[in-house]
């Protein structure tokens, strides 16, 4: 039973439900019927009608002398601004019904923007990259926000209608065909959503109830109301959310943007209610359904077991051992950069998942974090590029610009083959260097000039002048992946690099992944060693010098993988000799005797 948004209940009628527990004067307008059709009253404030419609009614609420789109749409076929669309969800038909998801030890993530991943920025262009997706290794693919925001061009991080799927990306068909090909392809499909605030331009939320707080304030907007009067029917609306986006269009899990972002002091806070419910339906359907929080407080009890009193979670972001690796390849001290830069704290978060876990932050002027405990590394997700990482620089620059090709497949390597559970960011895959800059599509001047000044003030605290204007299109063509990299010779030694980093992961496998010890047996060498009886040890090296191996390496190992290889742009013949020195910014996989 759905308590929110409209849905066809019969091939001519439909029924439509809506929040507003205020006594105001509201009712159901038909747009393609024309017709107005009267609400009445349900528990919660709820107020619902049944109507006859035609096949992909356009409808709006009258509150007052307005209209406006329904909260809970699920399409907006004419934007944010625009009338809501009653869509049809049984007229699509699943093609791999039997896809039940992976757990999350068997994820290697893949983070993707829709509209700038190919050159149209649909759904539909997605699919014929679907191939080169799998034989990269991946086995999850993570959907940067796809609610529908204002314009043609977003991060997703501005969605103001959570039900409805990004008009300009394609239809709701589209997206399900989407999700339905992936599932084919033997991947899961992660989506990014957004819980802790929406965007400015089309929220019409608080025209229909208290969806909204005063009581806090995030860095992005108005804080969403979980634990304030009226919170209830909030709560259900987002819960229910998470199980649209999970049963309607089949996604395998969700990662929630910025749960500190996220204020709750209710007994049980929104996240538990949030899992439990996607605990529900992995029960009731039988399919692996995975939950994972980014969040900034480097706080366990996000992932730790509801059995240590814990939320969890199936996973979280670890921002520490990416700021520790970026940090020590590149040199930037700048910003939280600050608080990160040394040898140590890279092995450190390999031995115990974050850098700050009850440490002093400098950056911070506080103490950061708690010790993992009892929870498996693996439930955290690391990567040596994301959105966030690149967007959110002043040039919007990947690492491919920052430092040599060496230094960024060690860092590759420092994320794939770590215990953790690794995440590559599109394009990243064949050395992209082209910029995700951070881009809107807004009409309003006010909205613009407000965001460009907002980014500006940002990056004063990184040292960082900002000029640019997230509204101008250029920001938006910029970002496009420009696949005809892929084609070269340095793209294609580096998809061979990422594919068989991918392949030698899965070698190591979830066995070996449980056991596993790390060291420093030189300096600036990082060796991880997996496994009991049939071991393997991964060699990284952070330093500019070559290494030796004699010692360390025991006579007769086999080699497996070495990053400096022809095949991978490197200068060496590949060869399962016992390797006896490591070059600068290499990696290494051998077999023990």
């Amino acid at each position: 039973m759905w308590s929110f948004g409209s849905r066809y209940v019969s091939e001519n009628e439909a029924e439509f439900k809506v929040w507003h527990p205020f006594d105001r004067d509201i009712e159901l307008k038909l747009l393609t019927s024309k017709r107005t059709v009267p609400l009445e009253q349900e528990d919660n404030g709820i107020l619902a009608a049944t109507a006859r419609v035609a096949r992909n009614e356009l409808y709006m609420y009258r509150v007052g002398n307005s209209l406006f789109p329904d909260p809970a749409s699920h399409y907006q076929p004419d934007g944010v601004h625009g009338p809501s669309m009653v869509v049809d969800h049984s007229s699509y038909s699943w093609r791999n019904e039997g896809w039940k998801g992976r757990p999350m030890d068997e994820y290697i993530l893949y983070e993707l923007h829709v509209g700038t991943f190919g050159e149209k920025g649909t759904y539909m262009d997605v699919l014929p990259k679907i191939d080169h997706i799998r034989n990269l290794g991946i086995t999850a693919v993570e959907l940067m926000p796809i609610s529908q925001f204002p314009g043609r061009r977003n991060w997703g991080y501005d969605g103001v209608q959570l039900y409805s799927p990004q008009n300009s990306y394609g239809e709701t068909g589209d997206l399900k065909r989407l999700v339905d090909t992936f599932h084919g392809a033997g991947i899961d499909v992660v989506l990014d959503v957004v819980y802790n605030h929406v965007g400015p331009e089309g929220n019409y939320l608080p025209i229909f109830g208290p969806y909204f707080t005063k009581k806090y304030s995030t860095p992005w907007g108005k804080a969403i109301n979980y634990d304030d009067s009226y919170s209830d029917m909030v709560r259900k609306f987002i819960v229910e959310n998470a199980l649209y986006w999970l049963s309607e269009f089949r996604f395998d899990g969700l990662r929630l943007d910025a749960i500190h972002g996220i204020y709750d002091f209710s007994p049980r806070h929104i996240l538990e209610e949030i899992e439990d419910a996607a605990e529900g339906l992995s029960q009731e359907t039988g399919r692996n359904v995975n939950i994972i929080a980014e969040s900034d407080l480097n706080d366990p009890v996000l992932v730790q077991s509801k059995e240590r009193c814990g939320f969890g979670l199936a996973g979280q972001w670890n921002d520490d051992y990416h700021h520790a690796i970026h940090a020590f390849l590149t040199g930037e001290r700048n910003g939280y950069y600050s608080d990160f830069g040394r040898f140590g704290q890279i092995t450190r978060s390999l031995k115990n998942g974050f850098v700050y876990d009850g440490v002093y932050s400098e950056y911070r002027k506080r103490t950061r974090g708690a010790p993992l405990m009892a929870v498996p590394l693996n439930r955290l997700v690391v990567y040596s590029q994301n959105h966030d990482q690149v967007g959110n620089r002043a040039g919007a620059d990947r690492l491919t610009s920052l430092v040599a090709v060496e230094k960024v497949k060690a860092a590759a390597s420092l994320a794939v083959l770590s215990p953790f559970t690794p995440l590559i960011f599109m394009g990243e895959e064949y050395g992209e260097n082209a910029p995700f800059n951070y881009f809107i599509d807004t009409g309003d001047r006010k909205l613009a000039r407000a965001v460009r000044e907002g980014r500006s003030r940002e990056f004063m605290n990184f040292g960082m002048k900002y000029d640019l204007d997230p509204n101008n299109p250029e920001m938006f063509e910029q970002s496009k992946l420009k696949w005809g990299r892929m084609d070269t010779k340095s793209g294609k030694a580096m998809f061979n690099f990422y594919r068989d980093l991918a392949s030698v992961r899965k070698t190591i496998g979830k066995r070996r992944m449980a056991l596993h010890s790390v060291s420093s047996p030189a300096e600036n060498l990082i060796r991880i060693s997996y496994g009991k009886d049939e071991k393997l040890d991964v060699f990284i090296s952070l330093s500019n010098g070559k290494i030796s191996l004699e010692g360390i390496v025991p006579q007769g190992s086999k080699v497996l993988f070495r990053s400096g290889w022809r095949d991978y742009g490197g200068t060496l013949e590949p060869s399962g000799q016992t390797a006896v020195e490591i070059e600068p910014f290499e990696s290494i996989v051998s077999s023990p005797p």
